[in-house]
């Protein structure tokens, strides 16, 4: 066997020169081409992975093909266009964890008609917001409740980690609160009778009435929470771009012809439209 024996000095220079080799003789030209390639941080370059909700009809849900649609996915969709990116991949979460995957690097953004609140702020960043709304209580026609007062000493349930529950824990003191993780699911439970409300946002309440055949016992307003689109903290590019292409889609119209599209009939937060035609105060739709 044959030892090779190397000086310290030689072994050091032949470090430096294998490490110039590979790093293209020092430059930082690989770390400067990524950034230009991925301006936004996104997880894939070129794509955008949103997390979102399933069962949020008229806002996140899916088709009977199981593709993602909606106001807010087409809102997305048509931002992130503006922004320079068409490859948008909808995946559907309880809402309970959203804001958690969002915040720790599982998805690029949050689209579910979130509510922008100073609580959530402490785990992610939020574009502008785009929506503001009431929230509803819903329930059976034979329930006897014909307003919030009815609910004392009922179960009324909400969806965990939505602002429904978070005014229901603070407001609605001596109702029975049961927590879901789905809309979905809740309402089956008012319609089985295991809870005797449920309390969700109002367009999607609307549907379940027409569905289901149940009724509001209480529209509540609720415009300190305007719904925003989720990304992670230090993100400025990124969330810079989402608020360029919400801005634009507002003024040039686009954001009314979504509206008008997946809530017809329903009152119009002015605040949203083109400059011209805002004329008054907000008015209702929703946030979780």
């Amino acid at each position: 066997m044959i030892k090779l024996n190397f000086r310290p000095a030689a072994l050091a220079a032949a470090a430096l020169a294998a490490i110039l080799a590979l790093s293209g003789c020092g430059g930082s030209s690989a770390g400067t081409s990524s950034s230009a390639e991925n301006p936004y941080g996104l997880i894939e370059p070129g794509t955008i992975r949103v997390a979102s909700l399933g069962d949020a009809k008229p806002y996140t849900f899916t088709d009977g093909s199981g593709n993602f649609t909606g106001f807010d996915v087409e809102l997305f969709k048509d931002v992130a266009h503006r922004a320079g990116v068409d490859k948008v991949v909808f995946t559907g979460q309880d809402f309970s964890g959203l804001l958690a995957a969002v915040a720790n690097g599982q998805f690029d953004v949050g689209v579910a008609a979130i509510g922008i609140t100073d609580k959530r702020k402490e785990t992610v960043d939020f574009s502008d917001g785009y929506l503001a709304g009431y929230l509803t209580v819903i329930t059976t026609k034979t329930s006897g409740i014909k307003d919030v007062n009815g609910l004392s000493g009922k179960r009324l349930g909400v969806v965990q980690g939505t602002l429904q529950e978070g005014y229901a824990v603070k407001n609605f003191t001596s109702a029975q609160l049961v927590r879901f993780p789905d809309n979905n699911t809740a309402i089956s439970a008012v319609n089985s009778g295991a809870v005797d409300a449920h309390f969700l946002d109002y367009e999607a309440a609307k549907a379940y009435q027409e569905q289901f055949g149940l009724v509001s016992a209480a529209d509540i307003p609720s415009f300190d929470a305007p719904a925003g689109f989720a990304i992670a903290k230090n993100k400025p590019a990124f969330k810079e771009a989402l608020n360029k292409g919400l801005a634009a889609a507002m003024e040039d119209g686009t954001w009314k012809k979504l509206y008008q599209k997946w809530f017809p009939g329903s009152p119009m937060p002015e605040q949203y439209l083109p400059k011209a035609e805002q004329t008054s105060s907000p008015s209702p739709t929703a946030a979780k």
